[in-house]
């Protein structure tokens, strides 16, 4: 049985999933969720796919109105959740039932919030992915009064006991700061800075306003190449951080170019990147160096967290029914257990 979400109050919100790994090969950039292990865990703790479509909520607040029995899943940046006017919990699951709101208000520290729905949305997909594409104008546009069409519903889950909580799920939660570090490698044109490439480790860089999915501009000391050649236009990769010729850093996001121009210092690493995604304007900045191993292990790290993650919201809703797996029941006497 389908349902909707109904929108009440958009703020700034999009559709969105991980990406579209598939638009590098035709000249599109990948988008997706910019912190992407906040909206892996809230598929995960939805009970859906890694990849499955999800709300991406920007700084506002936001409303819907449920059509039918939900379950949803929040994270992301420190928020006010309400569901039917009580208070919920973050990162944890969360039964919503037909005719009540749900609310999220002052998203703070962070800049970002997702919200999945047990079975996801029914929605369009360019090359894959449901992504928005500002370039080639793709993507849902949420307004007052849309309905987002929902795939499943979901009976309430409740625990009648002394109020005590639904789940216990151990997950180590993302820590938001106002300045956070960020962990680099070398660029490909670290050489061509000399010393001054050291700036970029002894300066705390500011957010600009002018900042968006594109990449972050950061105001601050820049290093300056020693070079006068011209750079030519080649491929970059989502995190490079260029130095273009005015007095801001630029760090690319998933909605980069697929091509750029100006010299590549150093590249933020995936984890890194989730960071930079919770980052406000007049937020600070700072770099520290890394290597491509610790990159990796750090990426492994997060990627087994949420794979435990998985296997115990695997278990759980089995035991509740929700899904596919094993459900709960009564041994009889019978049984002899």
């Amino acid at each position: 049985m389908t349902g909707s979400l109904i929108i009440l109050q958009p703020g700034h919100s999009v559709v969105t999933d991980l990406g579209r790994t598939r638009g590098p090969a035709y000249g599109l950039p990948v988008n997706g969720a910019l912190d992407q292990y906040s909206a892996k865990a809230a598929n995960i703790l939805a009970g859906n796919d890694d990849n499955d479509a999800l709300l991406e909520l920007t700084a506002l607040d936001f409303r819907m109105r449920a059509t039918t029995d939900v379950l949803i899943a929040v994270t992301g940046a420190p928020l006010d959740l309400t569901v039917g006017g009580r208070e919920c919990p973050q990162w944890e699951p969360v039964s919503v039932r037909a005719g009540e709101v749900v609310a999220v208000r002052g998203i703070r520290t962070g800049l970002r919030a997702y919200i999945a729905v047990h079975g996801s949305f029914t929605v369009p997909s360019l090359l894959g992915s449901c992504a928005p594409d500002t370039v080639v104008g793709f993507g849902l546009k949420l307004a007052e009064g849309f309905p987002l069409e929902t795939r499943k519903t979901t009976a309430p889950i409740t625990q009648p006991h002394f109020g005590l909580p639904l789940f216990r799920l151990d997950l180590t939660k993302p820590a938001f700061t106002t300045n956070p570090v960020i962990d680099v490698t070398d660029g490909p044109d670290v050489a061509e800075f000399g010393e001054t490439a050291d700036l970029l480790f002894t300066t705390q860089y500011t957010v600009s306003p002018r900042s968006n999915h594109i990449g972050l501009r950061l105001g601050g000391a820049l290093p300056e190449r020693q070079l006068t050649s011209e750079v030519l236009s080649r491929g970059v990769p989502v995190g490079a951080i260029e130095v273009p010729s005015r007095e801001e850093l630029l760090v690319l996001h998933r909605g980069r170019g697929v091509t750029a121009g100006y010299p590549v210092l150093a590249v933020v690493t995936s984890r890194s990147l989730d960071l930079l995604a919770q980052a406000r304007p007049g937020h600070t900045v700072s770099f520290r160096k890394t290597t491509v191993a610790e990159a990796t292990a750090t990426h492994r790290t997060a990627c087994l967290e949420l794979d435990r993650l998985r296997n115990t919201i695997n278990t759980v809703f089995g035991l509740l029914g929700i899904g596919a797996g094993q459900r709960w029941y009564e041994l009889s006497p019978a049984s002899g257990a």
